[in-house]
């Protein structure tokens, strides 16, 4: 696939953001060639965790301002802000947990596409930068819905207005990334992890998903209705039987994600 490396290991299929002389920065073909992996990994049963990561030196520099600048001077209007909204939608919404593995710089859009993540694992190099803001425009790939979620919103506009870059440490304080780790180790202390969700219930964990991303906009009965519903949904799967069996046999659950 164009600018993009695809891996799997077990349950774990890796996305690795393939254009290091660009420093990963989103070009179109690039931004649809992610949405085409992970329609392919949605409809593949055996994908149960992703990680997405981005070629040394860096994670992803943002979208490719090279490219937008040609197409203004070619008089073409770019398809890149809705096609990349769909992405970033897509990551969010994806039915197993997804973890961002961030080594070198992420800025602007490259921002974005790791908070639409689960989870963020930064390397001892990482950098976050709202580049946006140097360009004298607001975050528009749902930096603005994603940030004030994450880390509050006073954190959230302090980290947009001013444009100053956090390194990991910072990003850690905050609340933006999980977790440090050596710049050597980060990729594969992510593949680690993620190996640990695949191998748990990714049903139940879908429904968990589902029912936390959308409970700030649901009241609490709402909220307890939608449970229900999950419950009665998981209740039927097989790795609900399985854990039964395991707790019954005194042993640990192997699931399946059926």
């Amino acid at each position: 696939m164009v600018d993009l490396r695809i891996e799997d290991a077990g349950g774990v299929r890796t996305l690795t953001l393939d254009r290091p002389e660009a420093r990963n920065a989103l070009s179109l073909a690039l931004v649809e060639g992610l949405r085409a992996a992970l329609t392919e990994a949605r409809a593949d049963p055996g994908v149960r965790a992703l990680v997405l990561a981005g070629a040394p030196p860096a994670f992803c520099a943002g979208a490719d301002v090279r490219e937008w600048a040609e197409a203004a001077k070619a008089g073409r209007k770019t398809p890149w802000v809705e096609t990349a909204h769909a992405l970033v939608r897509e990551i969010f919404a994806f039915p197993r947990p997804v973890v961002a593995a961030v080594r070198g710089a992420a800025a602007g859009a490259g921002v974005d596409l790791a908070l639409a993540c689960d989870f963020r694992f930064a390397a001892a190099d990482a950098r976050f930068v709202c580049a946006y803001t140097r360009m004298a425009f607001p975050p528009d790939l749902g930096g603005t819905w994603l940030l004030p979620r994450l880390i509050g919103p006073a954190a959230a506009k302090r980290f947009v207005f001013t444009g100053a870059p956090w390194s990991a440490e910072e990003a850690l304080a905050a609340g933006l990334v999980d977790a440090v780790h050596p710049t050597d180790d980060v990729l594969a202390a992510a593949q680690a992890f993620a190996a640990t969700l695949a191998a748990g219930p990714t049903v139940a964990q879908a429904h968990a998903k589902r029912l936390i991303d959308g409970a700030l906009s649901r009241g609490f009965a709402a909220q307890l209705a939608e449970e229900y519903a999950a419950g009665d949904a998981c209740r039927r799967t097989d790795d609900a039987a399985e854990a039964m069996r395991a707790a019954v046999e005194k042993r640990a659950p192997v699931f399946t994600g059926r």
